[in-house]
């Protein structure tokens, strides 16, 4: 029970013995109990019915409070996330968190509270167990967090569902947040399956594996877009059929696609990892004796294509030069 339970059952412990001493020594501005014993017994059993009915509208009064818990303003510096956090750093940067931090401050803190545990880092430290956007806002704005501070015992587990509950029914994360949440918690054992850890949330087993699939992107493609928040399941679903039929292919386009000054859409940058866009290559010329002899570029595969003019390439010249590259691939090979 908590403690505002435990002050409301003390009140009514004392009403109680309130009552039964007055039963006991009879009210000053009540005549007296009778004598005889037929009229003693049912006065006493009047002033008996007129307790119980006392005493149970306060046992209806007390169940109102029980099990609930009090809140308290919290220094947000003493509030860590929680390993679970599925807030990726860019989801503090968008509009809607703009919008979050500017009702807070309006409002002098943050209405609706957040649910913390105790933490095990240190003493007086405490773990969030949901509403780490609400925290950041406070944290940011430099005003104090309202919080629940759970009292009882709080497994990893029980975290996790009732952190994934709430974020889904306020503003749901997205894949990429939510895949890196799903990926920590089957890593950690709290699930034996994805099919399992569907279950438990109350989402589809396919949302679970088409999730995780954008987490488990690697960091190389990941950091082609402006922000993972950008990469949608069906994103994941190309770029990894891209990966599964020439890693080496997409991961060269990939670092291309970081090198440009300008950085596409999502869906271009899907297009480019995928190969669908035919890159542009600036074939790179080379001069002999100021006249042009050819040139070579990378394709969108990422071959070497080398072209020579025809004045250079004739029968004899090419024969040399495949002599000589097979050498030269030799040496390379070797080394």
């Amino acid at each position: 029970m908590s403690s505002i339970g435990k002050r409301l059952l003390a009140t009514t412990a004392d009403i109680a013995a309130s009552i039964e001493a007055r039963a006991a020594q009879g009210d000053a501005g009540k005549p007296p109990l009778p004598r005889t014993a037929p009229g003693q017994m049912l006065a006493a059993r009047t002033e008996m019915l007129a307790m119980q009915g006392e005493l149970q509208a306060l046992r209806e009064k007390l169940k109102a409070f029980d099990g609930s818990l009090p809140t308290v303003k919290l220094d947000p510096a003493l509030v860590d996330a929680t390993r679970w956090a599925n807030r990726h750093a860019s989801a503090f940067a968008t509009a809607a968190f703009a919008r979050l931090k500017s009702s807070i401050e309006l409002a002098g803190g943050n209405t609706q509270p957040i649910l913390v545990r105790r933490g095990d880092s240190a003493p007086g430290r405490y773990e969030i167990v949901f509403g780490h956007r609400r925290h950041r806002a406070c944290l940011e704005l430099g005003l104090p967090v309202l919080a629940v501070v759970w009292d009882g015992e709080m497994p990893d587990l029980d975290l996790f569902l009732s952190m994934d509950r709430e974020n889904r029914e306020r503003e749901d994360p997205s894949a990429y947040e939510q895949g890196i949440t799903y990926l920590a918690a089957l890593d950690a054992g709290l699930f034996p399956s994805q099919r399992r850890l569907a279950e438990a949330i109350g989402v589809s087993h396919t949302w679970v594996r088409k999730a995780t699939l954008v987490a488990q992107l690697p960091a190389a493609i990941v950091e082609t877009f402006a922000t993972p928040l950008d990469i949608q399941p069906r994103h994941a679903e190309e770029i990894a059929q891209a990966l599964e039929q020439d890693r080496k292919a997409v991961l060269r386009r990939a670092e291309r696609i970081r090198q440009m000054s300008k950085r596409p859409s999502p869906g271009q940058i899907v297009a480019h990892l995928a190969g669908r866009v035919a890159e542009r290559a600036v074939p790179e010329k080379f001069h002999v004796g100021g006249r042009l002899a050819g040139s070579w570029k990378r394709d969108s595969r990422g071959r070497a294509v080398l072209t020579l003019e025809s004045h250079v390439a004739d029968d004899d010249f090419m024969a040399q030069l495949s002599e000589a590259l097979v050498k030269m691939l030799g040496k390379k090979d070797g080394a």
